[in-house]
């Protein structure tokens, strides 16, 4: 099993066996599963509930601040569920998506996100579990129930008279010149009108295929148990195709029924899935790294260097095999993360990298060994191929993008990142945009002080993003390239959401998403709002809208929300049970560890990483809860 870092409050374990549908009353203790679909009847999970109950349905919230029920559904000890309204604001940094495929409605929305940046590579092979730091805490609101302070009024002043301002910002054009803008400017496109107001028609990547439904009110589909594990485990990896739900489990891969839960095939695997490719073929179709075998006596923490092509229709493992790197003789690369780009798969890590051929195996390119020290730290795919090249030394590094020619490996262009740039992530490469902390600047330990938008087929830079870490709530992990989240690309324009602030009711945060032009890097007219009590994020493209998540209030069900790309107006997709175990249970799905997918009316939270029991609250804590229009 890997050992990556450990995330915070040790996220906790329950039992695992086949899927379970939760009782007619909510998420109590979990029901005997189901049979899986050769009729069998799986182990029965333990004994939990999914959290705390639900608040009378009449009582009300006190003047200040409401009082705090029980922490829900296997939470972190010591603080209340997420989303629960409380004194101090959420943690700041969630983490997550970039866009599915382009030309691929079938991939879905959402994709794993990393570990929190700043923490070592996960080894996983005999490296010490490290702690994971808490993220900072914003500052607590001492007068009880939240009010409008004088900044916020002048905030949301300056929204309506101006364009958009939240706090204030600086944003840099290529030009370098560091100007503060103080109102958002206009970008190209032939949807907007003066002063980059939109004026309706279609985004630029096209309307989207998702509709508003006759009613968004949904149920809980059904709930996976967590696997029994003895150490803290990776279980990255979630796919949507046709017929199935498809996640990783302990040693396996396993589909599931997207109405039922029940296990529609399982492919074992000689170890644990220790890297997932976030993108899939349009014939369904991905790659994944997994260690060489499970744990043993003798070797208690088993190398990453197996990769693996898997048939997420059929259920097949197509072919798996390793590497030797370049400078270690007969030894096998250990990979760290993995991605696909068409036909190509390209898995990468620090001893080396390697692309194969999708279909058969077959290896078509290896970065060659270099004097100066020079590797593939990592590669972003999806409808192109880019790499994150690392030279240099420890202490002062040298990174250099380059887009590359998915079958040969040779490189189209190179970008230099400039000087103080330790990591950087890519965050789609068709456009190609990457985001770094220059000079750990953002402060906030998000990973981005600044998004770069670079022309692929020469290297230029097209505009530098500044992204102040106190404004903007978007994440990458140091640990993998292609690891950014709550945030999507699509119409020349990165989406990012706001930090949580203070809304107009009496308590309760909000935030907003907008966006950028990738262009010119301005700020665009494109605004969002959550909602009183709500905030929100970007869980990936539909088209040219964006499909976006709701975090819930302590007495509302979650939200899935579609965002026109040209007029910016949301359309409620979804809206969960506001039933308290049942809130309880979704909202413990944080999403620096979590994987959130949505298509067709169905919506899929799923953990990412698992650990050994540490308390009766991790009874109630959960693989997989998935919620159905239907």
């Amino acid at each position: 099993m890997t050992q990556p870092p450990q995330p915070p409050n040790d996220p906790p374990q329950g039992g695992f066996g086949a899927p379970q549908d939760p009782p007619p009353g909510g998420f109590g203790a979990p029901t005997p599963p189901p049979a899986d679909a050769s009729g069998k009847q799986s182990a029965t999970p333990p004994a939990g509930g999914f959290g705390a109950p639900t608040p009378p349905a009449d009582a009300q919230p006190p003047a200040g601040a409401p009082q705090q029920p029980g922490p829900g559904y296997g939470y972190p000890q010591g603080q209340p569920g997420y989303g629960y309204p409380q004194n101090q604001p959420p943690q700041p940094g969630y983490g997550y998506p970039q866009a599915p495929v382009p030309g691929n409605p079938q991939q879905g929305y959402g994709f794993p996100q990393g570990l929190p940046p700043g923490q070592p590579p996960l080894q996983g092979y005999g490296y010490a579990t490290t702690p994971m730091p808490q993220p900072p805490q914003p500052p607590q609101n001492g007068n009880g129930g939240k009010k409008l302070s004088t900044q916020m009024q002048i905030i949301i002043a300056a929204s309506v008279a101006v364009v958009l301002i939240v706090g204030g910002g600086i944003w840099y054009a290529s030009s370098g010149d560091g100007d503060k803008k103080g109102q958002a400017s206009s970008s190209s496109g032939s949807t907007e009108g003066k002063d980059g107001e939109n004026k309706g028609g279609a985004a630029p990547d096209g309307a989207g295929t998702e509709k508003a439904p006759a009613d968004p009110k949904s149920k809980v589909a059904f709930q996976l148990p967590l696997p029994k594990v003895t150490d803290v485990t990776k279980v990255d990896g979630s796919w949507l195709t046709d017929k199935a739900y498809v996640k990783t489990g302990l040693n396996e891969i396993v589909a599931y029924d997207p109405a039922k839960g029940t296990k529609l095939w399982s492919i074992p695997l000689a170890g644990q899935v220790c890297a997932a490719s976030r993108h899939m073929s349009k014939d369904y179709k991905t790659a994944i790294a997994f260690e060489q075998s499970k744990p043993s006596k003798a070797a208690k923490y088993p190398p990453c260097n197996q990769v693996g092509a898997i048939d997420l229709k059929t259920g097949k493992l197509m072919w798996s095999k390793s590497v030797t790197a370049a400078t270690s003789g007969d030894a096998a690369v250990r990979f760290d993360e993995i991605t696909l780009s068409g036909t190509t798969v390209a898995a990468g890590g620090t001893e080396g990298g390697a692309a194969f051929d999708l279909n058969t195996g077959a290896e078509r390119w290896k970065p060659k060994a270099t004097t100066d020290g020079c590797y593939d730290k990592g590669y972003g795919g999806g409808e192109a191929l880019a790499v994150v090249r690392k030279c240099g030394t420890y202490d002062d590094p040298q990174l250099v993008v380059q887009a590359l020619n998915p079958t040969t490996g040779a490189p189209l262009s190179s970008f230099k990142m400039p000087p103080g740039v330790d990591y950087a992530s890519i965050v789609s490469t068709k456009p190609l945009v990457v985001a770094a902390d220059v000079g750990d600047t953002a402060g906030d330990g998000s990973g981005i002080s600044d998004f770069f938008s670079i022309d692929a087929s020469t290297g230029k830079l097209l505009t530098r993003i500044a992204a102040d870490g106190e404004k903007y709530a978007a994440r990458c992990a140091s640990t993998e390239v292609e690891s950014c989240s709550q945030l999507a690309v699509g119409n020349n324009r990165i989406y990012v959401p706001t930090e949580d602030h203070e809304g107009t009711g009496e308590y309760g945060d909000t935030n907003e998403i907008v966006s950028f032009d990738l262009t010119t890097g301005k700020p665009t007219s494109d605004r969002a709002d959550a909602g009183d009590r709500y905030t929100m994020f970007p869980i990936g493209m539909d088209g040219g809208d964006i499909i976006a998540y709701r975090v819930p209030p302590y007495d509302k069900g979650g939200q899935v929300v579609s965002i026109d790309g040209a007029t910016f107006k949301q359309t409620v997709l979804m809206e969960n049970p506001s039933d308290g175990s049942i809130r309880d249970a979704e909202t413990s799905f944080t999403p620096d560890y979590s994987e959130f997918r949505y298509r067709d009316g169905h919506l899929y939270l799923a953990s990412t990483l698992v650990s050994k029991p540490h308390g009766s609250l991790d009874e109630s804590r959960r693989l997989v809860v998935s919620f159905s229009r239907d």
